[in-house]
């Protein structure tokens, strides 16, 4: 479809984005990237336009549900699903990357996303990505970016994997905080639409992540980055490091784990926003098993999202801004298949309605992608033309927008996405994953095989008082 038709979708159930009850029988029309009309206003502009010579297709839309893009304010683009810390960092060579995150950004318009972050990327492929998605040379969503993300020397969740200085993976190692300014003005220069810091990291002997980062770090980069009218975003898995990365003027602070009073009164006060990002650890402690993930992590994780879900409910309900991210990019959370799960996640664990979710997943996430709140996210006149029909209820049952069979139209940029052709298959590139040796140690008791006599020897001297 060329950008510039003009759409009519008639007679669905319209919900706008803004938490606002659905709106039977209601029509909406677009042309390219704009809504030029909703309802009545819709049948007059389409009147005007195509007095002008415009070509009219109208979709009927009868019985299904009309709503904006989902908006994936937690992404991961250019890891390409590793399975683990040590793939991630040391099996993708910066081509090969590049084209893994090109293959694979088009499932995320296919599963009903229009526009996401990328909160960080390994080398510093994410402008570059964004870029070429603008320039209409790979198909994908609007796309904000991050680059490296700032990590001190203590690291962040992969422990001794990161370096103590210098760039590996997604980690560009800060140590003084003169470095600290640099860094985060050189990310600028190159294209970052956000700077990340990764406030807390697992320690040896330490429970949890441990804040790594002290509050005057934290408003170094801060600082630096608003005075370039660039926001900031943190990750941040304890209450003292959600409350300092308020303090510092974080404006999206991702997880936001076990967060307490004194935290929340931060956030409030900072205007910061915060995206729980509860998908991956809900797949892994519901679904890690059949794909043969560690049980160790189960408790902690289903842990971790109960203890954060009722400061979430209490943050959304005195008007701090939650937004939906799925932490897509890993191999519990393929490109494609959960973006929509954190909606039901809102649902189930924080108590929202699924009207509240859906604004979290759209109007919220405006600013994830860095624009103004009411231009994306939303169906209104003069709003950006992001659409998802829905063949459902989304508003009664949130899980439909996990279904991609339920979704029958996309709209990217007023442009329909072709949700016919065959699901993009591919086979491993060499060297792409771990090769292991084995799962387990190859004992003789695991291999059947009878102990020798001197082993028995040996064992029942080692058995005697």
């Amino acid at each position: 479809m060329a950008n510039d038709e003009l759409v009519l979708l008639r007679g669905g159930t319209l919900i706008d984005g803004t938490g606002t009850a659905p709106l039977p029988t209601t029509d909406l029309l677009f042309l390219g990237d704009r809504i030029l009309g909703v309802g009545a206003e819709a049948a007059h502009a389409a009147a005007t336009e195509t007095a002008r010579g415009a070509v009219l297709r109208e979709v009927d839309v009868s019985g299904r549900t009309v709503m904006p893009g989902l908006i994936d304010a937690h992404c991961h683009i250019t890891f390409g699903e590793p399975s683990s810390n040590d793939e991630l960092f040391f099996h993708r060579q910066s081509s090969t990357a590049m084209l893994l995150a090109a293959f694979n950004v088009p499932k995320l318009l296919r599963a009903g996303v229009t526009g996401f972050l990328d909160a960080d990327c390994i080398f510093d492929l994410g402008p570059a990505l964004r870029d070429g998605i603008n320039a209409g040379l790979v198909e994908g969503p609007r796309m904000a970016s991050g680059m490296n993300a700032l990590l001190t020397s203590a690291g962040g969740t992969a422990g001794r994997l990161i370096p103590d200085s210098g760039t590996l993976g997604y980690a560009q190692v800060v140590g003084t905080r003169d470095e600290m300014v640099r860094l985060t003005r050189q990310q600028i220069k190159y294209g970052a639409d956000w700077i990340k810091i990764h406030v807390t990291g697992s320690l040896p002997n330490q429970p949890g992540e441990a804040t790594v980062w002290s509050l005057d770090e934290l408003r170094a980069v801060t600082e630096t980055a608003h005075g370039l009218n660039t926001p900031v975003l943190a990750h941040c898995r304890s209450a003292h490091s959600t409350r300092l990365a308020a303090q510092a003027g974080v404006d999206l602070i991702l997880h936001g784990s076990y967060m307490d009073e004194p935290a929340l009164e931060a956030v409030q006060e900072s205007g910061a926003a915060l995206a729980p990002t509860f998908t991956f650890l809900a797949n892994l402690a519901d679904f890690g098993s059949s794909v043969g993930a560690s049980s160790a992590q189960v408790d902690v994780f289903r842990g971790e999202i109960e203890a954060t879900a009722q400061m979430m409910l209490r943050a959304h309900s005195e008007g701090v801004r939650l937004l939906c991210g799925s932490e897509s990019g890993f191999s519990l959370t393929p490109y494609g298949h959960w973006h929509a799960r954190e909606l039901e996640l809102f649902v189930s664990e924080i108590g929202l309605t699924p009207l509240e979710a859906i604004t979290c997943a759209t109007r919220n996430g405006a600013l994830a992608l860095r624009m103004e709140e009411g231009s994306v996210g939303v169906l209104r006149t003069g709003a950006a033309a992001d659409v998802l029909v829905v063949n459902g209820d989304p508003a009664v049952d949130i899980a439909v927008l996990g279904d991609r069979t339920k979704i029958e139209h996309v709209f990217s940029r007023g442009v329909a996405v072709d949700l016919d052709r065959p699901w993009p298959q591919r086979s491993l590139l060499q060297g792409e994953q771990v090769g292991k040796w084995s799962e387990q140690l190859l004992t003789q008791e695991r291999a059947g095989v009878r102990p020798t006599a001197t082993t028995q020897t040996q064992t029942q001297s080692s058995e005697m008082p």
